[in-house]
């Protein structure tokens, strides 16, 4: 069997190894792939893994020995999988292998809106602490996260470990989800509507997947029924928010603060609305990069394949 790994670089930059692929066929890993590349550099192959290098209709059309898509991520917009399902191959996602990792991404964000730690260290070592009259001193505005309300919307694995970690804070926390269930009697804690959640939220917290029904959710309209006083955390996929709402919404005020893992177009353009609007914290898309949720992710990989090959395949995203 022959495998492909398409864009092997940003999931292994060299700190993990694929030589585990030896076990089930000859492989051979790219660092990137240009989409006019895919065709002859995954022609003889059965397996193809891809994180972001798309695999659209012509392209799997034009791979007469595909029998099997891995994916290395969660989300699988990137793949044609109607088309995949239509010529019988099967494509298999990661999923919840980064619920910690962006849960602790998130936070890492809130806490950097409340307590404008890397503000103050840059003072500090300015010499402002060393030229102060009083023992302490403050740059910013800072808040304590106790008593506050924080609104998730979407409810998933990723969601629920937000929850859990505002709740070990004593924080409030709404959720909107098209299927509310369970978590029933959880003190603190609320199933509400998007309006309601908008309006008493101090944090609004995006957790939902990017479809039509999410697209550019995150809107003028939405960050208006916001609190002036308010965070916007974004921590799922840049699309559904609208950027240059969101910048507006900075520059004037409508909403206190930003922290961002992801863009609509990444890397982003240099004229990104958020690359120069106030108080927005953007990290680029580094949420899962953490080594120890990269080994994980490379684990299921595996598991996946295996379970593919012994006629048992699991986390398939397009029914086969």
């Amino acid at each position: 069997m022959k495998i492909v790994i398409l864009d092997a670089y940003t999931t292994n930059p060299g700190d993990l190894s694929w030589d585990w692929l030896n076990k089930y066929g000859q492989y051979e890993a790219f660092d990137f792939t240009k989409p006019e590349e895919i065709i002859d550099r995954a022609y003889d192959c059965q397996v193809v893994f891809t994180n972001k290098t798309p695999l659209v209709k012509a392209t799997l059309s034009a791979l007469p020995n595909l029998k099997y898509i891995g994916l290395l991520s969660t989300g699988f917009n990137i793949v044609d999988i109607d088309h995949a399902a239509k010529l019988g191959i099967p494509v298999a996602n990661i999923p919840s292998y980064s619920k910690a990792a962006v849960a602790q991404l998130t936070f890492a964000h809130i806490l950097e809106l409340c307590n404008a730690v890397g503000l103050h260290d840059r003072a500090v070592k300015e010499g402002k602490w060393s030229a102060n009259r009083d023992f302490c001193f403050w740059e910013t505005h800072l808040t304590e996260l106790y008593d506050k309300t924080i609104g998730l919307i979407g409810f998933g694995k990723i969601g629920q470990a937000v929850a859990k970690i505002a709740l070990a804070m004593e924080m409030k926390v709404l959720a909107h989800t098209p299927n509310p269930k369970g978590w029933e009697g959880v003190e603190n804690f609320r199933f509400v509507s998007l309006d309601e959640l908008l309006d008493k939220s101090d944090i609004v917290s995006m957790h939902c997947p990017l479809n039509p029904s999410t697209e550019e959710m995150a809107d003028k309209f939405f960050f208006d029924k916001m609190k002036d006083s308010a965070f916007f955390i974004n921590t799922s996929r840049g699309g559904v928010v609208r950027e240059a709402d969101l910048a507006v919404a900075l520059n004037q005020g409508k909403i206190a603060g930003a922290g961002l893992d992801v863009l609509s177009q990444e890397p982003p353009k240099p004229d990104n609305p958020l690359l120069t609007c106030k108080n927005c914290y953007i990290t680029p898309h580094i949420a899962w990069a953490g080594f120890e949720t990269r080994k994980r992710l490379v684990s299921i990989l595996e598991s996946n394949l295996a379970a593919f090959i012994n006629k048992k395949p699991e986390n398939i995203v397009n029914g086969l």
